[in-house]
């Protein structure tokens, strides 16, 4: 059973398995609105995992071209000028916060 509370339109806006003061109702498990309910918050989760994700890969990508960039593997003229601005753009706020420090180095034994 689930304690359900619901706005003025009728819509659930809280679902929990334990009573809370605004309940204004129980559910079983397998009513379609409680499962309706949670395939969203699985669905919302699964959202939010992809876009941190998204961030992370972002930041590994930056790495990766600053590194081929640094090895004269990748000029950054080979790249759309849109793509030149942004990571300039990212250049430029990273190295106002300290750069790549032992990202690489002469020796290559540096991270990568």
């Amino acid at each position: 059973m689930f304690y359900v509370q619901r706005d003025a339109n009728g819509e659930i806006t809280r679902v929990e398995a334990a009573a809370f003061a605004e309940a204004s109702e129980t559910l079983p498990a397998d009513d379609h609105e409680i499962q309706a309910w949670y395939a969203d918050e699985v669905v919302e989760k699964s959202l939010n995992q992809l876009k941190m994700s998204d961030m992370e890969m972002i930041r590994v990508l930056d790495d990766l071209i600053q590194v081929l960039t640094a090895k004269g593997i990748l000029n950054i003229t080979d790249l759309p000028v849109a793509a030149q601005a942004k990571l300039m753009d990212r250049n430029q706020a990273r190295e106002s916060l300290g750069g790549l420090s032992d990202l690489i180095n002469d020796e290559e034994t540096g991270l990568i």
